[in-house]
């Protein structure tokens, strides 16, 4: 009876203790199971700056450990903001889309209008003496080839013509050509020369005459002045091509090259484009400016252009092919970097770092940070940006808890 008694004791005591084991052990195997299929680390985060990520545990620039980011918490650890869409809608928010392809690199700046200088004539005399009659009297004033321009007289033109007059007399062949040469050396043209062979006769004044049309640039002279070979009597330049110089900044100096198309708008005819080409690139810049100063060419039918003009000036530089691109507005200057705010949808914004690259017109090259058809923000931008860089500096200092 005894024995009986034991035996139901031990298998009682042993179901007890069965159950108990049990207990304890299914809590501990339900917390095992839970831990395997926890939320799985998408990346990891430096906690002073979101946009350092790694695929793997380490440290930040800073030195800081990076900061796990899971599925759920990835919006969170991003700066992601959400806003309501009425607010949107009163904030005005707008959006453009960031598209790859070409985006020419044009180069805006100004210049001024000048005279094509390969064309400027530069008028001397040859020996001393003075202005005896001026035919033109001032700067400006248009002369054809072949028009007088003034007439000198030189006491060393006369003894020439009169030395010539008495080689011819001699018939001797040798002092006639030699007279011939210093005459012409002299600068006394061809046909004065004839005249003198045909009339017999030395003229105390020797004419000068325009070599090509155009106008007169400058006028150093005024009838009765003494003058020497120094002397710069008058330039004429012709109007029918001018020179447009203009300077681009240093940063923009690896653009430009000769033969690039170039457009010139000016003040007095709005609207209207002039097209010409680049002509000359110099090969230093300027100190004071740091600028480059870049030649370019026109066509100047109608002498439509002037001398002196203030023009704005558009160079077509050397294309960049397949780069992201965005408006202009879209992008958030700093100190030290550049952000845009990223349309996320459904009301979903985020302030995201970007690299820039070239600027041309109105859109802005990106070079990292942002990929073709994500939609950026062009309008109430700052106010985004704003929302999402607090929000994320509260997030990261929650996880560096």
């Amino acid at each position: 009876m005894n024995s009986r008694i034991a035996i139901i004791a031990i298998i009682v005591v042993t179901l007890i203790f069965g159950i108990l084991v049990g207990r304890s052990w299914a809590p501990v195997q339900g917390g095992v199971s839970e831990a395997d299929s926890g939320p799985e680390s998408l990346y990891w985060v430096a906690p002073m700056d979101p946009n350092y990520r790694r695929d793997e545990p380490g440290k930040s620039p800073m030195g800081m450990d990076l900061v796990p980011v899971y599925a759920g918490d990835e919006e969170a650890q991003s700066g992601v903001v959400s806003i309501d869409p009425t607010l949107l809608n009163n904030l005005g928010v707008r959006t453009a889309l960031a598209e790859r392809g070409t985006l020419p690199r044009k180069i805006e700046t100004v210049g001024y209008i000048g005279y094509d200088e390969d064309t400027l004539q530069h008028v001397h005399t040859r020996v001393d003496g003075w202005i005896e009659k001026l035919a033109t009297t001032a700067t400006g004033d248009p002369v054809t080839k072949g028009q007088l321009l003034f007439e000198l007289y030189s006491p060393t033109l006369v003894n020439a013509q009169q030395e010539f007059l008495a080689a011819l007399a001699s018939n001797n062949t040798v002092l006639r050509n030699a007279s011939r040469d210093r005459l012409m050396a002299l600068g006394v043209t061809k046909a004065e020369i004839q005249r003198l062979e045909k009339e017999r006769e030395a003229s105390q004044r020797v004419r000068v005459y325009a070599q090509s049309d155009g106008v007169i640039a400058h006028l150093g002279v005024r009838e009765g002045i003494f003058v020497t070979p120094a002397t710069e009597v008058m330039s004429v330049a012709r109007l029918d091509r001018v020179w447009v110089l203009a300077e681009v900044f240093e940063r923009q100096s690896a653009w430009v090259e000769p033969g690039q198309e170039a457009t010139v708008e000016l003040d007095y005819l709005p609207g209207k484009l002039l097209r010409g080409t680049v002509d000359y690139v110099y090969p230093e810049l300027d100190p004071q400016t740091r600028t480059l100063k870049v030649r370019l060419r026109f066509d100047n039918e109608g002498e439509t252009l002037r001398p002196n003009m203030f023009a704005r000036v558009v160079i077509d530089g050397s294309a960049i092919d397949n780069i992201v691109h965005v408006p202009r507005e879209a992008v958030i200057r700093g100190g030290s970097s550049s952000r845009v705010v990223v349309d996320l949808g459904d009301g979903r914004f985020q302030s995201r770092e970007v690299l820039i690259g070239i600027e041309s017109g109105d859109r802005v090259a990106i070079r990292r940070g942002l990929d073709e058809g994500e939609r950026v923000v062009t309008s109430a931008q700052f106010l985004i940006d704003s929302e999402s860089n607090i929000d994320a500096a509260l997030e990261r200092m929650e996880s560096a808890r």
